[in-house]
Formats: structure tokens, sequence, C-alpha cells
């Protein structure tokens, strides 16, 4: 079942905010996320917030139905307009993830980007994304999304391989992601990713290639591709523990990883962070940018998470609780906790060292300069954005980034 939330300090039941979190709030892009929790079947190695319709039968009540989850979500739209007060920020992006948020009607999605849009107003050149799983859409669907003001699709691809899909539980048939790619563009779409996945048990290194090759031959202007983590209480994970699939060690992780940066430098596409790859700068994921640059983005849905000026807070998760508090209105926020500036500068390291323009050196602490100097020696950062006072990763690098960021932040 989905992960455990953190722990916290209780959110207030109208959802006030500390004064501070909005101090220099203007000079802040503010984005929104807005979740879905529902999918069709639960995939083996997913630890996501979401529900099944048997699971959510089975848990009892009707407020956790699909049928009104659009309303549902914009109440909490309304919600956050009065938190955030008189805050004059138009919204920069709206990123709906899942879950599968194309289980909705096409519709239910363009209403939950209006009640963004009537109660704070999207930028003029505002970044609108979707995730879709490849068997939940056709043309008509995305010509709808489109017409709705939806300018950005990322969809669910994870591999070309038809064993590798069984052994992720995935339900599409290799060669219909492709397919929504140019029913995507058809429809109007600028900006289209497709998210694969490497490291899946049984996965061989020129299965990646054919994945990869069917991935570039789509023509997405992005691509993101995840190293395969297998959770604690999975499906997957249990599988392993049994010893019916054998895990992935990491140096095969590795050696994915550089066929992956390989194969998408060569057609074209540059990195601009450690797991994803554009073809121009317009095709960055600006949404997912906010969160890596330590920005504003307000988390709508069960279990979303939200940071606003230092104050970071996550939703009660499952629908029909969430339902019940805004039925009531109150925060359907469970716990909350305020960063202090050590947390943040903490953050700001995990987050931006995996970025292509790195973190500011300024950053690290005595040690954690130490160890950046070591790490340039060992060729884990470049030398020339070292000399003018930045960390960047280099290719060795991004593979042991993890390991860097440890040392960097002491």
């Amino acid at each position: 079942m989905p992960s455990a939330l953190p722990d916290g300090e209780p959110v207030p039941a109208d959802g006030t905010l500390p004064a501070s979190a909005l101090d220099g709030a203007a000079d802040r892009p503010l984005g929104f996320y807005l979740h879905v929790p529902y999918c069709a079947t639960r995939c083996g190695y997913c630890d996501f917030n979401t529900y099944t319709a048997t699971e959510l039968r089975s848990s009892g009540g009707v407020l956790a139905s699909r049928d009104n989850y659009a309303d549902t979500l914009a109440d909490e739209v309304r919600l956050a307009r009065k938190v955030l007060g008189d805050d004059p920020r138009e919204v920069r992006t709206v990123f709906v993830g899942g879950g599968t948020p194309t289980l909705l009607a096409a519709r239910d999605l363009v209403r939950m980007l209006e009640a963004v849009r009537s109660e704070f107003g999207l930028a003029p050149d505002a970044e609108i994304t979707t995730e879709a799983n490849p068997e939940s859409v056709d043309p008509a669907y995305l010509a709808e999304l489109r017409e709705g003001g939806f300018n950005r699709i990322s969809f669910g691809m994870q591999s070309a391989r038809q064993h590798v899909l069984k052994v992720l539980d995935r339900q599409h048939t290799p060669g219909r992601p492709e397919a929504c790619v140019a029913e995507a563009r058809a429809a109007g779409f600028d900006h289209v990713n497709l998210d694969l996945i490497y490291g899946t048990p049984g996965e061989s290194d020129d299965d990646w290639r054919a994945s990869l090759s069917a991935a570039i031959g789509a023509g997405p202007d992005h691509v993101s591709a995840y190293a395969l983590i297998v959770e604690e209480g999975t499906g997957l994970a249990r599988r392993i523990r049994r010893g019916e699939v054998a895990p992935t060690d990491d140096d095969e992780h590795a050696d994915r990883y550089l066929i992956a940066d390989t194969m998408l430098a060569e057609a074209g596409y540059h990195w601009y962070e450690v797991s994803n790859w554009a073809t121009t700068e317009a095709g960055r994921c600006l949404h997912n940018e906010l969160y890596w640059r330590g920005a504003d983005w307000w988390g709508a849905g069960p279990g979303a998470h939200s940071h606003v000026g230092g104050v970071r807070w996550w939703n009660v998760k499952h629908p029909g609780a969430y339902a019940a508090a805004l039925a009531d209105s109150r925060s359907p926020g469970a716990g909350r906790e305020l960063l202090t500036p050590e947390d943040r500068r903490v953050e700001r390291i995990l987050l931006e060292l995996r970025l292509a323009d790195g973190c500011p050196l300024a950053l690290l602490h005595p040690a954690g300069l130490a160890a950046a100097r070591q790490a340039l020696t060992d060729g884990l950062l470049a030398e020339a954005p070292f000399a003018e006072g930045r960390a960047v990763l280099t290719l060795r690098g991004r593979l042991l980034a993890d390991a860097v960021v440890r040392d960097l932040v002491d």
C-alpha cells in the first residue's frame, strides 16, 4: 500500500499560513499540483497514493467517488485562494498527476484547471501539463484537453518490450505510447514527454536500447528516464523477496543510464536534470523546475504536498477523508513543518546539484566545500563551473549523485 505520511505539527482548521510564508512571495513563481488518486489497476512497483475502484468500494463511503472528484478538488483551490489572501501572483505552472488523471473525463480535468484560472489567473505563458496512461486517451480526448487549455502532456511509456511491461504490471501494448505522441501532436500539443523506467527485473541492455529507440523515434521533445526503485510494501518487492524475479544491481543501473545519456544526446536531447532530457529549453518541464529550485506550489488532492515560503504541508491520504474535510469547510491538511534556514540550505544543495547548472558553492559549509574540492579532483564535478563558483556534476558525477550530495551537505 502507499507509504505513510511524515510526522509534523497540526495544520490549522482553516489552513492559515504563518505571515512569514508570503514574505517576498512576489519574487517567487507559483505553481499548482493537482493530484488524481485513481488507477484502473495497481502496478506492482508503485507506492504512490493511488486507489483502484475495488479499494475504494471496500473502504466505504461515497465521498471518494470519481464522479464528483473535480468539484471536490475545486473546493481546495478555493481554499487556497482564501489562505493566500491578496497574493497577486498568477499561476505559472499547473501539473495534473496521479494515479491516472486521464481516468477522469477530459471535461473534469479542464474544470479543475478552470478552478485555478478563475481563482488565481494563469500567466500568459503558463505551462499546463497532465500525465496520461497510453491506453486511457484517444484523439478526441486529447483534442478536448488541448482546447481546454492544456499545452503539455506526459505519457507513461516505461518500456517498449512486452515482457518488461508485464513485470511492471503495465496494461498498454508496445507501440501505443508512440502512437499517443503523434495523436497529441495532431491535437496541437507543442510539448510531449515520454516517461521511461530502466532496471526492471528481466530487462536486458538490448531491451533498454529498444525502448530508447522507440521513444526517440516517436519524436517527443522531452524524455524522462528513471531507475526502478523497488519500494517496500509493493507487489514487486514481494515477488523479489519470494525469489520469483531477480533484482537489478547498481552496476546494471549505471550501465543503463550511460546508454540512455549516449543515445539521447546523439538524438539531440540535452540533459538538464539527472533524469530528464529535452530537445530545447522550451521543452523542459518548468513545473518540476519549480520543485528543484524551491519555489512555491500548492498541492491539491489526497496526499498532495505543498510548499509556500518555507512552510511545507501535506494532505490526508484517503480520498474519502479528503472530501469529508472539504465538505466540512476544513483544510484537508494532515500535518506541516516550518523549514529552518539550515533545512532550506540543505534542500537547495540536494535539489539544485541535480540540475545542469548545479548549485552555488556559496551554499556549502567548510566541510562541504572541502568535499567539493575532492569531488573535483575525483572527476565528479566539472572544472570550468567550479572556477566560476558553481558545483556542476560531470557524467560520472551524475552516476554517483546521491553520494556526492551526501558529502556536500556537511
